[in-house]
C-alpha cells in the first residue's frame, strides 16, 4: 500500500509555538497516514518550538480526526474539535506542554478522503501467486 502524505499550512494559536517569521501564525505541517505501519492511525508533524530545528509528531487514531471535524473528540494526548464552520481545531499536549494548532476544515477532509483512497485501492488491487 502507499503512503499518503500531505503538506499543509496550518494557524498557530499558542504563544509559545509561534514561529520567528512574521507570517500570521502560519506553520507547516506534514500530514501521514502509513497503511503498512498502522491501518488505523495517522500522523500529524509540527516544526519544532521557537528556533529549534527538527520536528514533532504526534500520532493517533484516523477516527479521532474525522470524528473531531464534526464535534469535540479526544484521545490520549489529542483533542481535535470544530471552530465554525470551515475550520478546525487540534491541540496537542506532550511533556513539554500543549500546542494549538487552526485548520482549514477542507485541508483534513481532503486529507482523510485520501487515506481512505489509499486503503479502498490497497484493498482491491489483485494478490499475485
Amino acid at each position: 500500500m502507499s503512503v499518503v502524505e500531505q503538506y499543509a499550512r496550518a494557524h498557530v494559536l499558542t504563544d509559545s509555538d509561534l514561529p520567528d517569521e512574521d507570517d500570521g501564525g502560519a506553520i507547516p505541517v506534514v500530514l501521514r497516514y502509513d497503511p503498512d505501519g498502522d491501518p488505523r492511525s495517522v500522523c500529524v508533524r509540527l516544526p519544532s518550538r521557537g528556533r529549534r530545528h527538527g520536528s514533532r509528531a504526534w500520532t493517533f487514531p484516523r477516527s479521532l480526526l474525522e470524528q473531531g471535524l464534526r464535534a469535540p473528540a479526544g484521545a490520549g494526548d489529542v483533542r481535535v474539535w470544530p471552530c465554525g464552520r470551515v475550520q478546525a481545531v487540534v491541540e496537542f499536549h506532550s511533556p513539554q506542554g500543549c500546542s494549538v494548532v487552526q485548520f482549514d476544515a477542507k485541508v483534513l477532509i481532503r486529507f482523510l478522503r485520501r487515506t481512505y483512497s489509499a486503503t479502498a485501492t490497497a484493498t482491491a488491487e489483485p494478490v499475485s501467486h
